[in-house]
């Protein structure tokens, strides 16, 4: 299928943008109202006791805002952030080495945290329970275990993929956080406040325009507003109105509920090769010439949450919803 312009994962020309409009304090942070309320709690807490915070672990879709809250944290907590992810660290030493490095209070940030390895994830018990690490010296029989101290520091770890955490390293964490989609409105704020930043005019109409088709992400709607400013300056007179982020998201192929070129294809392969189904994952994805764990955890996820597919026992059938969309008369059952 094709490169995607509303795909959620993080993109190479996503990594500068997020960069310059990430915001600095929990204040300036849009949306999340239940999470970043109770962190201003804990945070303060921990201050006032002159403490390290709690670990903490979000989950939840990607481009949510995970890393921007670990950023925030470390502001909030006048400390420093060290960034890394959980396939980058493939060795129990390279942990124990990072960990070994960080000063009193810091936060150590790992995104993707479900792909550390078994070893990596040991090293981590001892760290995030005692703040010490166990060092093996020597080799045979004359090999011996040393514990070294760590300072007190945070570990703020992020996934996609709750369910793939061990248990014990899911225990550990004192401060877990399920980060939701963003609503129409919260998502205009961050788009304006996007475009004052990067010096582009916007009304309140393209913007929410934008937002409504941004699927409920931040990332998303960052990126649909650096390419809708660009038809803005080319084709209009600079500033963004509905008119200019209709006309631009609708030949970006994005349509009014965030469904672009494959998410339509998936749906209208359903409906005209299997009569609105149900069908089999492997068979639909052998239909569509794609993976069938490309389909269950990059597709479905946004098409299922939004009622155009449903998971039956037997397959994946055609909702309501995608006939009203594409205006298709409903086959009529026997």
């Amino acid at each position: 299928m094709n490169k995607r312009v509303i795909s959620t994962k993080i993109q190479e020309e996503d990594v500068k943008i997020e960069k310059t409009l990430r915001p600095q304090k929990l204040d300036d942070y849009v949306g999340q109202e239940k999470i970043k309320n109770n962190l201003k709690v804990y945070i303060e807490a921990a201050k006032q006791r002159s403490e390290a915070l709690d670990h903490v672990l979000f989950y939840g879709p990607p481009g949510l805002g995970k890393t921007t809250l670990a950023c925030i944290i470390a502001n909030e907590m006048g400390t420093n952030i060290k960034i890394t992810s959980g396939p980058a660290i493939g060795k129990p030493g390279e942990m124990a080495a990072i960990l070994n490095n960080l000063s009193e209070g810091d936060v150590l940030f790992v995104d993707e945290i479900h792909r550390l390895n078994r070893q990596v994830e040991e090293v981590l018990y001892p760290a995030m329970e005692d703040f010490a690490i166990d060092v093996m010296i020597g080799k045979g029989e004359s090999a011996r275990s040393l514990r070294l101290d760590l300072p007190k520091f945070t570990l703020v770890g992020a996934t996609t993929r709750a369910g793939m955490l061990s248990a014990p390293l899911r225990d550990r964490f004192g401060v877990v956080s399920h980060m939701e989609y963003y609503t129409f409105d919260e998502l205009k704020k961050i788009i304006i406040s996007s475009a004052y930043k990067l010096g582009v005019g916007i009304d309140e109409e393209g913007a929410y325009e934008m937002a409504r088709r941004s699927r409920g992400t931040p990332r998303l709607a960052n990126r649909l507003l650096k390419r809708v400013r660009d038809f803005a300056e080319v084709k209009y007179d600079g500033k963004i109105t509905y008119e200019v982020a209709t006309f631009a998201l609708d030949l970006l192929e994005v349509d009014k509920f965030g469904l672009d070129k494959n998410d339509r294809n998936i749906l209208m392969t359903i409906i005209e090769k299997f009569g609105g189904g149900p069908v089999g994952l492997d068979t639909l994805a052998a239909a569509l010439g794609e993976d069938s764990g490309t389909i269950e955890d990059v597709y479905e996820p946004y098409l299922v949450k939004n009622g155009f597919i449903n998971r039956t026992p037997k397959g994946r059938v055609a909702t309501d919803r995608v006939y009203e969309h594409f205006n298709i008369a409903r086959p009529v059952e026997n």
